[in-house]
């Protein structure tokens, strides 16, 4: 329930330490924005003003304090052809469009879909996207001057040592102060941020993106604008999670869902590309203080004041001082417990972060790993819940009628070992099969039940099935067909 009093505290609770955090991430967003407008294959501006964009608007609509969206490298990716064979301008659309389509998934409640992603597949995650954040670095490590890595190494120290000295102050933006200071005051021959493309000076303007409203282009971007939306949904709900853990503090899913499609929808009309969360910068925010909304508020109005007005400047910031930071938030980000625990936790809940891990890692593609994290999770899951499935039996003292007592959860994966344990050759009088203390879940066990039922009256051994619980009685009056009129001999009743 909304209140006024909690989204205040959301806002003002921490301006000091919000500010200062949204400042850090500001300077590391801004040569990120433009290595995924490059990737995109558009101009830097659409990156730099979507990050602008997606910042504030989530800052105030969406439903987790601190945590920071922006343009991204995920979302980036899957622009790459739209915007190759028609351009910028369905880009621009395809964004309002996925925008749409996640404020959809925000009233339609999908944010708790989040609940069946396990543990291990969210530890899978965070590994994952720390490797990829390091391995982003490396190509600002190899081909460069020897100072770099001097200038790295000096970076790390300052980051590491500085909270040693005083925590007022966030060690990383110490960082980037510091080593642009030494760079421009030794003229220092270093690769600034000014290298990686051309910064906007001017401030975004509305625009309404230029494409003919018919129903063709429509099915241009619906794939495209679904694939975002998902795929933005998928990394914002799990950044959320995330940053939920590390600041002991709960969010609402839906109200990011909506969140983020509001700021997508409106990015697209200033020019800029669909973003989502980003754990990186949030990590960065996190840990540098930043605890509300007026931090990732501030993020995007600093970064949109940093490249409009102090752009001279901010080119000159060396590469190496945000590698450093971006090397800080990898080796924070990565659960190193979770090495340590691959022998302790079971062998199940280890393949599945391990698998997540791979498949993120060699795909560069979140959904794909986090799918297939939850896949495996599902059926090692339904594995586990098999195997502690048992029927056992009893033959009564006249030798006349054999009770079954069904015990666990009858489904799919069950219902082998269900219907294995029947014997349709002994000579009965009558079989009684008591589900009491079982749970009928699906068709597969349903359609289970009535095979053995009916091959019982083949054989002319009456049936009685009894012990069904309410919703098991339900499922099966609806679905079987063994004691419906014009099935072979009715059961002698439940």
């Amino acid at each position: 329930m909304f209140s006024l009093h909690a989204y205040r505290n959301e806002w003002f609770g921490n301006v000091r330490a919000d500010l200062l955090s949204g400042l850090v991430v500001a300077l590391a967003l801004i040569p990120e924005a433009i290595a995924f407008s490059i990737i995109a294959g558009v101009d830097p501006k659409v990156g730099l003003y979507a990050s602008f964009s997606i910042a504030v608007i989530t800052a105030i609509a969406g439903g987790r304090p601190g945590m920071i969206s922006a343009a991204t490298a995920a979302t980036a990716v899957l622009m790459v052809t739209l915007v190759k064979e028609h351009g910028l301008q369905y880009l621009l659309a395809a964004t309002v469009l996925a925008g749409f389509l996640q404020i959809g998934a925000g009233l339609l409640r999908l944010g708790q879909l989040m609940r069946f992603v396990s543990r291990s597949v969210m530890t899978g995650f965070v590994n994952a996207l720390a490797i990829l954040i390091f391995l982003a670095q490396v190509p600002e490590l190899i081909g460069v001057p020897w100072l770099t890595y001097v200038m790295v190494a000096a970076g790390l120290a300052i980051i590491y040592l500085f909270p040693y000295v005083t925590r007022a102050i966030p060690s990383p933006l110490v960082c980037i102060l510091v080593l642009t200071a030494v760079a421009i005051g030794f003229g220092l021959d270093l690769r600034t941020v000014g290298d990686m493309g051309e910064l906007p000076s001017t401030l975004p303007v509305f625009l309404v993106p230029q494409i003919p409203l018919t129903f063709e282009t429509l099915t241009i971007i619906l794939p495209y604008s679904a694939a975002v939306a998902a795929v933005g949904l998928l990394e914002s709900l799990m950044t959320a999670s995330i940053v939920d853990e590390f600041t002991d503090t709960l969010s609402d899913k839906n109200q990011e869902c909506i969140g983020q499609g509001i700021a997508n929808a409106a990015t697209g009309f200033i020019g800029g590309m669909a973003g989502c969360a980003m754990i990186g910068q949030s990590m960065i925010n996190v840990k540098s203080g930043g605890r509300g909304r007026l931090s990732t508020f501030a993020a995007g109005v600093l970064l949109l004041f940093l490249i409009v007005v102090l752009g001279d400047w901010v080119r000159q910031i060396p590469m190496a001082a945000l590698v450093a930071v971006m090397i800080m938030v990898s080796v924070g980000t990565f659960n190193w417990a979770s090495i340590r625990n691959l022998r302790q936790h079971p062998r199940s809940s280890s393949l599945v972060m391990l698998a997540t891990v791979a498949c993120v890692v060699i795909t560069h593609n979140l959904a794909i790993g986090v799918l297939v994290g939850v896949l495996l999770s599902g059926i090692f899951f339904a594995g586990k819940i098999a195997r502690i499935f048992q029927v056992r039996s009893d033959l009564s003292t006249d030798g006349k009628t054999r009770t079954y007592v069904v015990e666990g959860q009858l489904f799919f994966a069950s219902v082998e070992d269900f219907s294995a344990a029947f014997d349709f050759r002994e000579q009965l009088e009558g079989v009684k099969i008591d589900v009491s203390r079982a749970h009928i879940w699906d068709i597969s066990s349903v359609a289970a039940l009535d095979a053995i039922v009916l091959k019982f009256r083949r054989e002319g051994i009456a049936v009685e099935v009894v012990g069904l619980n309410e919703a098991s009685e339900t499922i099966v009056d609806r679905l079987a067909i063994y004691d419906k009129p014009g099935a072979p001999e009715r059961a002698m009743g439940h």
